[in-house]
């Protein structure tokens, strides 16, 4: 693996570059034309009804999230069978979906929505405002391009 600051410089230029080639970040890691964004990774960022179809799929419909099989020829054995695919789910607690919803928002262009978040964690975001890895649109705080070399920690931060 590259050290860090070799994965953000090449992260930093492949983000110059998108935008050159008039390509704009959507989602912390994917960049598209206006319109052309693919729809099937903004609803995993989005907390959407998402089905996963195949071995190893993972699929999250309202408060629960379960996936398949990973071996391609147990997952078809068992779906001729007629057996369930499914290998394993998770019922989502009210705090898990809001902390899952905080922590993919913060990976979208349009960022964490203040009323997603607590007194405390505004005044978190508002000292990444004041270093310049956030910024203040509307009623949200989007990541900085700087900022967004940060989103792990400054989530981590917020949800501590």
């Amino acid at each position: 693996m590259p050290d860090d600051d070799l994965m953000a410089d090449m992260y930093l230029l492949l983000d110059f570059m998108c935008e050159q080639a008039g390509f704009t970040w959507y989602e912390l890691s994917n960049w598209s034309k206006a319109g052309h964004e693919c729809k099937h990774n903004v609803a995993y960022w989005k907390s959407l009804n998402w089905w996963g179809l195949g071995p190893g799929a993972h699929s999250h419909i309202d408060k629960k999230r379960f996936w398949n099989l990973k071996h391609p020829n147990t997952y078809k054995t068992k779906l001729f069978a007629g057996d369930t695919v499914i290998l394993g789910s998770e019922d989502l607690s009210d705090e898990q979906l809001h902390d899952e919803a905080l922590l993919l928002a913060i990976r979208m262009r349009e960022g964490v929505p203040k009323n997603l978040l607590s007194d405390v964690q505004i005044a978190k975001f508002e000292e990444y405002v004041a270093s310049e890895d956030l910024i203040q649109e509307k009623e949200a705080f989007v990541l900085t391009t700087k900022g967004r070399l940060l989103a792990d920690l400054i989530v981590r931060e917020a949800l501590s």
